[in-house]
C-alpha cells in the first residue's frame, strides 16, 4: 500500500476539516467525496483537488478506497457505517461514534467481523495540557483524586438551529447540548478522570422556543474509584467559554480548558512538576487522528479512539437524559452494557 486513499461521505461543516488533514498526511491521498447535494461536494472537491464526486455514497463506495471519513448527522452514522462495513472499508467517524445503544453497538460489531477499523474523532485528546492533565492524574502526581469536572457552556442561537434541519431534533441530533457539543467534555471527563459508575441529572430547554432538545443540563457522577464529579453544559450560556476540565485531588489541582492553563498546583514543592506547553497555534487534532488512522491500518492495530473508546462517552450521555427523564441515579453497568 503506496498511500491510504480517502473518502468523505457528507461535505457539511466538518468535512473540510477532515480534507485538510488528509491533504498534509503524505500517506494519504482523499480520492472522492459524496454529498446528497452534488453543489457542496463539489465546492469541497475544487478546493483540495478531488476529480470524483458523487451523490450516492454507494457509487462511491465502488472506488479504489480504503478509509471512509463520515461526516454526516449523528444519527446517521450507523447507517452509513454498516455498508461502509460491508464493503470492506475502514471507517473515522466524526463525534458522537452514533446517537443510540443499538446503532454504536452494531457498528463495532460490523467492523469486527469485516475486519476494518473503526476509529472516532475526539481532537481534544491530542492536546498536549489534556494529556498532560491526564497524566498527572494517571499517576499519583494530584494524590487521591476527590473530584473531577467538565464545564461545558456553549453559545448556540436560533440561526444555528435553524441552519440544518437535523439540528435539536432527537430523531438524527440526539441530544443537544451534551449530545452534539459537550460530548468532546464528556469524553475528556471519563478518558481523565476513569469509569464512571452512576449519574444523577437534570436537563431541560431553559432558553431555545424551536428546539426539542436540551440547552441546558447539570450532572453529578459517582467514579467507579471512590471520586466524585460534575457536569455543567450548555448552549445557553453568554458569553460562551472554553471547554474546560478541573481535578481535584488531596494533593494538588489541575484545570485545564481549550487554549489555557487555568490551575497547576502542587502540594510536593519540593519536586515541582512542570506547566505543560500550551499548543502551538497550527496544532490540528484531525490531522494527527487521520495520521494515527493510517498507522492503525499500516500496523494492523486498534485506532487511537476506537469504536469501544467512543461509546462511553455516549453511554453517559444518554445515561444523564434517562435519569433526568426518570428522576433517579442511573448506573452505568445495569444501564445498557455492550455485549461482545
Amino acid at each position: 500500500m503506496t498511500s491510504v486513499k480517502f473518502g468523505i461521505i457528507g461535505a457539511g461543516v466538518l468535512a473540510p476539516l477532515h480534507a485538510k488533514a488528509i491533504a498534509s498526511n503524505p500517506q494519504a491521498e482523499l480520492v472522492a467525496i459524496s454529498d446528497i447535494n452534488q453543489q457542496k461536494a463539489d465546492i469541497l472537491a475544487e478546493e483540495f483537488g478531488v476529480t470524483k464526486t458523487f451523490t450516492d455514497y454507494q457509487e462511491m463506495l465502488q472506488e479504489q478506497i480504503d478509509v471512509v471519513c463520515i461526516c454526516v448527522p449523528s444519527g446517521m452514522h450507523a447507517k452509513f457505517a454498516l455498508t461502509c462495513a460491508a464493503m470492506g472499508k475502514h471507517i473515522l467517524c466524526e463525534k458522537p461514534l452514533d446517537i443510540k445503544f443499538e446503532q454504536m453497538d452494531q457498528m463495532i460489531h460490523a467492523c469486527n467481523d469485516a475486519n476494518v477499523k473503526l476509529g472516532t474523532v475526539f481532537q481534544r485528546r491530542t492536546l498536549p495540557h489534556f494529556i498532560a492533565a491526564r497524566y498527572a492524574k494517571e499517576h499519583g502526581q494530584l494524590g487521591n483524586m476527590m473530584m473531577i469536572h467538565a464545564y461545558l457552556k456553549y453559545f448556540r442561537d436560533d440561526d444555528y438551529y435553524a441552519s440544518a434541519g437535523w439540528r435539536g431534533k432527537w430523531e438524527l441530533d440526539g441530544g443537544g447540548a451534551l449530545m452534539n457539543q459537550g460530548v468532546h467534555g464528556v469524553d475528556l471527563l471519563q478518558w481523565i478522570g476513569g469509569e464512571i459508575e452512576s449519574v444523577f441529572a437534570y436537563n431541560d430547554t431553559l432558553v431555545r422556543q424551536n428546539i426539542e432538545v436540551e440547552d441546558t443540563a447539570v450532572a453529578v457522577v459517582k467514579f467507579k474509584n471512590g471520586g466524585f464529579g460534575t457536569i455543567q453544559g450548555a448552549t445557553s450560556v453568554f458569553p460562551e467559554q472554553q471547554t474546560s476540565i478541573e481535578v481535584n485531588g488531596d494533593k494538588g489541582t489541575v484545570k485545564v480548558s481549550d487554549t489555557t492553563v487555568d490551575i497547576w498546583e502542587f502540594m510536593n514543592t519540593n519536586e515541582p512538576i512542570e506547566k505543560p506547553q500550551l499548543p502551538e497555534d497550527d496544532h490540528d487534532g484531525h490531522s494527527i487522528i487521520v495520521g494515527d488512522m493510517i498507522e492503525a491500518i499500516l500496523e494492523n492495530r486498534e485506532p487511537m479512539i476506537s469504536g469501544i473508546e467512543a461509546r462511553k462517552s455516549v453511554e453517559i450521555i444518554l445515561a444523564i437524559y434517562e435519569s433526568a427523564r426518570s428522576g433517579r441515579e442511573v448506573v452505568l453497568s445495569e444501564f445498557h452494557p455492550f455485549k461482545t
